[in-house]
């Protein structure tokens, strides 16, 4: 036993030793050895285990390097990865040489802690992840026999997944999935046993991580993500929803003549594949009160739609739509829309900035400016933020860090902010990419009236505590000493870049859809894609060709058939949320629902030290005061206004349309609608009529006619009715086809 004990003190001596004298020049000297595998390696295999591509892959193959695991900020154990292997250097020197070496033993390999603890044989947290006799731990053993040397003999290139989209027909069948990595010597490798498949809903999909097959339990779309070191490749199985195959002749489920060809294409290629039947073409007042809304956020007038009913041309939408594209109320909207988005007045204390940056947005919607120049704009804005609008863009955020989050996801749609203490997960975006922008961003000063350019700022990198190099992310570096802003907008706007179009076109659609075709429209990623990839791409292709002009792409959304569609859904296709087979319905935003509300009463509501009669939408300040738009659930704009407030649908909101002063104070006050048709002598049943115009925009139906005829008296006056058509009034006013733009 005193023997034993002696060899582990002298093996103990050797181990730091050869730790601090030999290992580091191993881990260092960038040598690696000429011979590469051909083939899977096997644990009776001669040949050098390569630390990074062989044994990364099993710490993430079995969790150790997860969030929940080792890979946790704070490790776990006192052992501390990096996040699913993104930092395989200090791998290496958390499990090698930290710990006073004791994770490794050279003299018994056997009796390592890295061997020990995750087969259970000593006490481990994380209980038992591999079987002594496993696959992994024979390579682990090996690796250590051959002294634990980091060796890397190749970079990996990229990871080939098989298949990338599957098409199934019977669920009971399973699929086989491969993984085949290619690495920078022109060698590959089948690496399948040590890819992670991991189903994004595994409700839907089953996955034996044994065999690396999936099973579908349930049809649709779904997607898996296959993980190998730092490629993470997503996988789209697809089953039809439904039995029958659809006809693609039939009349109200297809393109026709009107439509956008593309478009309507690239959805109807996918309906059929999932066998979802599309509804029929809304009629003309479900169309007249849905695009109006989407484009002015106004709800269209009696006369409006009257005029519009009666109107035989043909091609009385598309000029519908032109003339809407065209008029200050959509100016006056989507300067709302896009001032959200760049999140003016989200500053307290800036009040003459958030004035003459909305004012210099607004003209540049009314001069139809392409977003490619507003983007330009703003990025390489500076000056005095009380005269130059755009200069405001470099105070929306207190520190450049928030700035460099704020515009990957405005101008990229990307959640770079995942990036800032360890690689992205989920994405290729690495710490050198956050820490890069954020470089070019803080030689900007905005925490000043006057925003300008500082000399000698720069940014410490947390990984390397050395001053972070400017990097356009996922790019390229730039010079130190200079302002990479003139570099990073060039690079943002130019035709091919990857993100900036396809970002925005992504939101465009989400406004007249209801859904992007990303979804969330800022997090775009390979492991997130597109519902229809082709779709977005051409968007996004045909938004660049026509100078980054919104209107252009609101106007063929608004003119395809996949717009038109009914909201009334099919027993067939009434579960679908994202390939649209129908229409979705969209909540009002609260700034639109409080406009419509003063519209429909014909009493204006007060917001702050405003003139009466100003509309939610043209408020400048988000925090004018305003107890309507409270209610309604408004966004304050110092985040993202683009996740769904949780006080928009919430109880507070329902409580107030139901019996809140927002409604009961205003519906039959002296000098409103109700008040002036009561006072006018019409008729009950011609004041239903104005009514159902004004809120719904289209005339009652026959059983809502005899409905209120069962509850209204209509040959007595209406002045004796009042309380009566109050309660039809505030019945229109709460119920979803009001408040839900169908």
């Amino acid at each position: 036993m005193k023997k034993r004990l002696l060899v582990q003190i002298i093996s103990v001596n050797i181990i730091l030793f050869l730790h601090c004298l030999i290992l580091p020049k191993l881990s260092y000297t960038g040598e690696q050895s000429s011979e590469r595998k051909s083939g899977l390696y096997t644990s009776d295999s001669n040949e050098v285990i390569d630390f990074e591509n062989d044994l990364i892959p099993i710490f993430t193959k079995f969790g150790c390097n997860a969030g929940a695991c080792h890979g946790s900020a704070a490790g776990r154990g006192e052992l501390n990865l990096s996040l699913f292997g993104g930092n395989p250097q200090a791998d290496y020197q958390a499990i090698v040489r930290q710990f006073s070496g004791r994770r490794i033993n050279l003299i018994y390999p056997d009796e390592s802690l890295v061997i020990l603890k995750p087969t259970a044989q000593t006490k481990h947290g994380g209980g038992q992840v591999l079987n002594e006799n496993e696959e992994a731990v024979k390579l682990l053993l090996n690796w250590i026999k051959q002294g634990a040397r980091y060796e890397t003999q190749s970079e990996l290139v990229r990871v080939e997944i098989t298949p990338v989209q599957q098409i199934i027909r019977d669920l009971d069948n399973s699929i086989q999935l491969q993984a085949i990595a290619h690495f920078s010597d022109g060698t590959t490798m089948d690496v399948t046993q040590w890819t992670v498949f991991t189903p994004e809903d595994t409700s839907a999909i089953e996955i034996d991580a044994d065999t690396s097959t999936a099973k579908m339990v349930r049809p649709g779309r779904h997607i898996i993500l296959a993980r190998y070191l730092t490629e993470v490749v997503p996988i789209e199985f697809i089953a039809p929803l439904n039995t029958t195959p659809i006809d693609n002749t039939d009349l109200n489920q297809l393109s026709s003549k009107t439509g956008d060809t593309v478009i309507d294409g690239e959805i109807q290629k996918l309906l059929s594949i999932l066998r979802l039947p599309a509804s029929s073409t809304a009629d003309d007042a479900t169309f007249l009160r849905r695009i109006t809304l989407d484009l002015t956020g106004r709800l269209p007038v009696p006369d409006q739609v009257i005029n519009f009913l009666e109107n035989k041309d043909t091609g009385k939408r598309e000029t519908l739509v032109d003339t809407l594209l065209q008029s200050e109320e959509f100016n006056e909207y989507w300067t709302l829309q896009l001032a959200k988005l760049l999140r003016i007045g989200g500053q307290n204390g800036n009040s003459q900035g958030t004035l003459v940056y909305h004012k210099w947005l607004e003209q540049q919607i009314e001069d139809g400016i392409g977003y490619d120049q507003i983007a330009r704009s703003v990025i390489l804005a500076t000056g005095d933020s009380h005269q130059v609008g755009p200069a405001n863009f470099y105070r929306t955020n207190r520190s450049a860090g928030e700035q460099a989050e704020f515009l990957s996801e405005l101008f990229m749609g990307a959640r770079l902010r995942c990036a800032n203490c360890h690689n992205h997960p989920l994405d290729k975006w690495t710490q050198d990419d956050y820490h890069g922008l954020t470089a070019i961003l803080t030689k900007v000063d905005g925490n000043e009236q006057v925003v300008k350019v500082k000399q000698n700022a720069e940014v410490i990198h947390p990984a390397t505590l050395e001053t972070a190099l400017p990097r356009i992310p996922g790019d390229r570096y730039l010079v130190s000493d200079v302002d990479g802003r003139a570099e990073l907008v060039n690079w943002l706007t130019d035709g091919d870049n990857p993100y900036f179009a396809k970002a925005f076109v992504n939101r465009l659609w989400k406004a007249m859809m209801g859904r992007g075709l990303v979804e969330p429209v800022d997090d775009f990623r390979s492991t997130n894609p597109a519902t229809h990839p082709e779709l977005l791409i051409e968007l996004a292709d045909d938004f660049v060709l026509h100078g980054y002009d919104l209107r252009h792409t609101l106007k063929r959304i608004a003119l395809s058939d996949a717009y038109a569609r009914s909201s009334n859904s099919l027993p067939e296709n009434v579960n679908d949320d994202r390939f649209y087979s129908h229409a979705l319905k969209k909540p009002l935003p609260p700034e639109v629902l409080a406009d419509a509300i003063s519209d429909v009463l014909d009493v204006p509501d007060l917001y702050g030290d405003e003139p009466e009669g100003t509309r939610a939408v043209a408020l400048i300040d988000p925090d004018t005061q305003s107890e309507a738009l409270d209610i309604l659930g408004r966004c304050g704009r110092e985040s993202s206004c683009e996740t769904t407030n949780a006080s928009t649908d919430g109880l507070k909101r329902k409580l107030h349309l139901f019996n809140g002063e927002l409604l009961n104070a205003r519906i039959g006050v002296i000098g409103g609608r109700l008040d002036k048709l009561i006072e006018s002598n019409k008729l009950p049943k011609e004041i239903i009529e104005v009514f159902y115009l004004a809120a719904l925009n289209r005339l009652p139906t026959e059983t809502e006619r005899l409905f209120w005829q069962q509850h209204i008296d209509i040959y007595a006056s209406a002045g004796s009715q009042q309380r009566v058509l109050e309660d039809m009034v505030w019945s229109l006013l709460t119920c979803n086809e009001f408040v839900m733009n169908h």
